[in-house]
């Protein structure tokens, strides 16, 4: 870290603003369905209350588009925080405005408040300095730990940083740089990324930069089918991006000149419709009837990636290897989970969909990490520099 974290500096005592990320699933009776990220964000807050720091918490909840939006409001929020820190917790009826002054003004050295929804504001997106200023009114430090929104040019993630004196990483963001860190700059080796998904276009800058720093690479998911059909096979009715044909095949070439081992899948689950009553059989990849569509990998394949891992000391992982959320398409995804688990290496894993297949194979606390941010994670991967990281003070 060539930035200045939490732990460099005293706040002993200064109102500090704090962008933390709480934007947790809820279900639509608004209940939180999972709180690991306000579960990230208690070491920060907690070394904040111990240093006797007046605490302002922002964050975003969805996606309210600039309104006010009592579905994303971050009440449900409130309660749970209160809970998890057992004390109570202030919570503002807005972001800005005089009564978040007043509020803020008051605020007792070790007191806490969260402040309402950042983006009912259209300015939040917009990275108005105007109001990245009012955000940060009367404040003294600005402590970043929203690794989830990092990548977000943002107000509250980025324009506050030219508003206080000094702006610093939290715990929370510091974890996820320095094991991020661990599998990019210095790995254990041999170092392997396992990467599954939809689409070759979400991932390509990020599968393009891992080629020059991985030893193997996996490839799962529904972008599996564009390599397949990159290389000559019929996939039938699977997914497939045709524009991405020449980009496939450039990867695989670019895996070759660089001497790094690329796996595809040789076989596959298929199925007559993409339903949990489908019919469904094993084919080998080059036998996937015309019209029918590969929804997971085959047993081989899973045979075939467990053993190729088994000599791995870093492993990286991003997206499912099928459509784990229906029954009959989810073993390809659950036994990388159990195998990873299982294994020595140091395993991380980025993405909301693979975080949640983890979860629900029953592995998550066997996982080395599992990063809080999807698309700031990516970002990384593709070797992007995260705005919500870049404004923060540099060490001396």
């Amino acid at each position: 870290m060539r930035k200045l974290t939490i732990e460099d500096v005293s706040l002993k005592g200064k109102t500090v603003f704090v962008r933390v990320d709480f934007n947790v699933p809820l279900d639509e009776d608004g209940t939180i369905v999972a709180d690991t990220r306000i579960r990230a964000a208690l070491p920060t807050i907690n070394h904040l209350i111990d240093e006797g720091a007046r605490v302002i918490l922002a964050s975003h909840l969805g996606r309210p588009k600039g309104v006010v939006n009592h579905k994303y409001s971050l009440k449900p929020v409130h309660k749970r925080l209160e809970r998890l820190l057992a004390k109570e917790v202030l919570f503002a009826p807005d972001c800005v405005g005089p009564q978040v002054r007043e509020l803020a003004g008051r605020l007792e050295p070790g007191q806490v408040l969260l402040l309402e929804n950042v983006r009912f504001h259209k300015a939040e997106t917009a990275n108005d300095p105007a109001f990245a200023k009012a955000l940060v009114e009367g404040c003294e430090a600005f402590v970043n730990d929203a690794f989830g929104a990092a990548h977000r040019a943002h107000a509250s993630t980025a324009g506050v940083a030219a508003h206080v004196p000094v702006s610093v990483a939290g715990f929370c963001m510091k974890k996820e740089i320095e094991y991020f860190e661990r599998v990019m700059m210095n790995p254990t080796r041999p170092v392997a990324a396992i990467m599954g998904g939809a689409k070759v276009s979400d991932k390509i800058g990020a599968i393009t930069n891992l080629l020059d720093r991985m030893d193997k690479v996996i490839i799962g998911g529904g972008m599996m089918f564009t390599f397949l059909k990159a290389m000559g096979y019929e996939i039938g009715r699977s997914i497939v991006e045709e524009n991405m044909l020449d980009t496939a095949r450039g990867i695989m070439e670019h895996a070759r000149a660089k001497g790094v081992k690329f796996y595809l899948p040789v076989d596959c689950v298929v199925a007559d419709k993409v339903a949990p009553d489908a019919e469904i059989k094993i084919v080998p990849v080059q036998e996937i009837p015309p019209l029918w569509s590969g929804l997971d990998i085959g047993p081989a394949t899973m045979r075939l990636f467990a053993e190729s891992l088994q000599d791995t000391r870093t492993i990286l992982w991003n997206g499912p290897m099928g459509l784990f959320e229906m029954e009959p398409f989810s073993r390809g995804t659950f036994f990388l989970a159990h195998t990873l688990a299982d294994s020595y290496a140091l395993t991380i894993i980025g993405g909301g969909d693979t975080d949640v297949a983890v979860h629900r194979a029953g592995e998550a606390s066997n996982m080395s990490y599992s990063s809080t941010g999807g698309g700031a994670f990516l970002q990384l991967m593709e070797g992007i520099p995260l705005p919500g990281i870049e404004v923060l003070t540099e060490k001396p």
